[in-house]
């Protein structure tokens, strides 16, 4: 409270409207009321940058994660052969070549950590149904003695990636798919797989239905029993949904969650209400501030499953979205797909030692930050930190090696007196009013040539008395 009453006088001094909180808006959180739950979510916001991670045996064809397995006509999910059930059959058969004897979650932990990370969410089940866990319920399993790596000690890999980055103080977070494609009550071998949904009727098959649900509440108290602290549970499949006639029974699962890990965030995405405790944005960065806790999820490369040769997204990209994101009061959860061995490829280490580098220099205009009107004005993106310090943010480009001698902030009304300073220096900057435009900042010759770091340059405005 201390720091949200400081904040606001702050920004008032300044004569700028904060975004004091994000009010949930259309349904995302409108009926939660939980303070435990309300209160995880503010420190979530905090968090801004995640690790999101699909592994599974698909990883060995270097193909699209499960989508393959569907009906569905679709190019980006293709089949490269015609015969469906053989496709199928020799898919499901990938369980008995999975051997990722290079898997090291320390070294992936250590990395995301440098990067300046602070939650990952693992693929524990997707819709094909093949559980990177050990579970019980199926022999479907990275451990069933059907795949190759059950006798190796890491095999259980949900848990070591668990373990490995709380290790370096993670946030850990469980993706499920609540489809399970390989599941006989979900897509039954007596009928057809015409699409994703299930391939029976609920109405007329109600008990089977029934075993459906008690499946998908037991893997789930699985993951929320038996391995440590969870702080997410991300729930995909977002059409298995009482709106579209397959209910799960969310409240049940919920309070059964809650019951191990009290102060569980549920991520039931594009479900909408009580368990949707914030929405997920694919592959997109919203144009303009959302009202509601919100996480734009993102490849690094181009495909969520390791494809060979993949094409990753330049740091400086990277680093862009990642400002365009928080300034408009998002987190951003980037993926990276392993490959059958269990490594990364070496443009995601890349990646991520630029991203770490800028973020050492530039992270507090980032972390425990909320977005301040008017959030992005052409090249330079706002935030406001914690102790009440307006940043501006300027987007370089790719090959802006050298900053320009003045940069124009538009939007911003700075009281005479305001301090500006650049962060990674300690010289103070000159700045001056522009008449009907905002305020120009003069940048010294020294200051030009030598910029603190690449990508983005942070400048940090706060009134003279309380400036450092």
């Amino acid at each position: 409270m201390m720091r949200l009453v400081f904040t606001l006088l702050m920004l008032m001094m300044f004569g700028i409207t904060p975004v004091v909180s994000q009010s949930p808006s259309g349904g995302s959180v409108e009926t939660e009321t939980d303070p435990v739950i309300l209160a995880k979510l503010e420190q979530w916001k905090d968090l801004k940058f995640g690790l999101l991670m699909h592994w599974g045996t698909y990883s060995q064809w270097g193909i699209v994660e499960s989508w393959s397995l569907c009906s569905e006509d679709e190019d980006w999910c293709r089949r490269k052969i015609k015969n469906y059930a053989d496709y199928c059959r020799d898919y499901t058969r990938l369980i008995t070549t999975f051997n990722p004897v290079k898997f090291d979650p320390g070294k992936w932990a250590e990395a995301a950590r440098y990067a300046g990370m602070k939650y990952v969410i693992f693929t524990t089940k997707h819709h094909d149904g093949f559980c990177m866990f050990d579970t019980k319920l199926t022999d479907y399993r990275i451990t069933s003695d059907n795949c190759p790596f059950h006798s190796n000690p890491r095999a259980n890999v949900t848990k070591e990636i668990f373990n490995a980055f709380r290790a370096q103080g993670f946030w850990t977070g469980a993706y499920f798919s609540k489809p399970d494609w390989h599941c006989n009550d979900y897509w039954a071998e007596e009928w057809a797989t015409p699409n994703r949904n299930v391939n029976y009727s609920i109405k007329k098959y109600p008990q089977r239905w029934q075993k459906y649900c008690d499946f998908t509440f037991n893997q789930i108290h699985e993951l929320v029993s038996e391995y440590g602290k969870v702080d997410i549970l991300w729930l995909d499949g977002g059409w298995v949904d009482p709106k579209n006639d397959q209910d799960i029974n969310m409240p049940k699962i919920a309070d059964m969650a809650r019951s191990f890990q009290r102060d569980l965030l549920i991520v039931d995405r594009t479900v909408t209400g009580k368990y949707e405790n914030y929405r997920t944005p694919e592959q997109e960065i919203p144009d303009k501030l959302l009202e509601y806790p919100w996480e734009t999820c993102m490849t690094m490369a181009s495909s969520w499953s390791y494809v060979p040769g993949d094409i990753y997204k330049p740091a400086n990209k990277i680093i862009h979205m990642l400002v365009d994101i928080v300034c408009k009061g998002g987190n951003y959860l980037l993926n990276i797909g392993p490959s059958p061995e269990g490594v990364w490829a070496d443009s995601a280490y890349a990646r991520l030692r630029e991203i770490g580098d800028w973020m050492k220099v530039n992270g507090e205009a980032i972390y425990r930050s909320r977005p301040v009107a008017p959030y992005k004005s052409g090249k330079i993106c706002f935030t406001s930190g914690p102790d009440g310090a307006l940043y501006a943010i300027y987007l370089a480009g790719q090959d802006e090696l050298v900053m320009p001698a003045a940069i124009i902030v538009n939007g911003l009304d700075v009281p005479a007196g305001a301090r500006v300073t650049m962060l990674g220096s300690k010289i103070r900057l000159n700045w001056k009013e522009e008449q009907g435009t905002g305020f120009r900042i003069s940048i010294p010759d020294s200051l030009q040539k030598n910029p603190p770091c690449r990508h983005a340059w942070t400048f940090r405005i706060t009134k003279n008395a309380v400036g450092n």
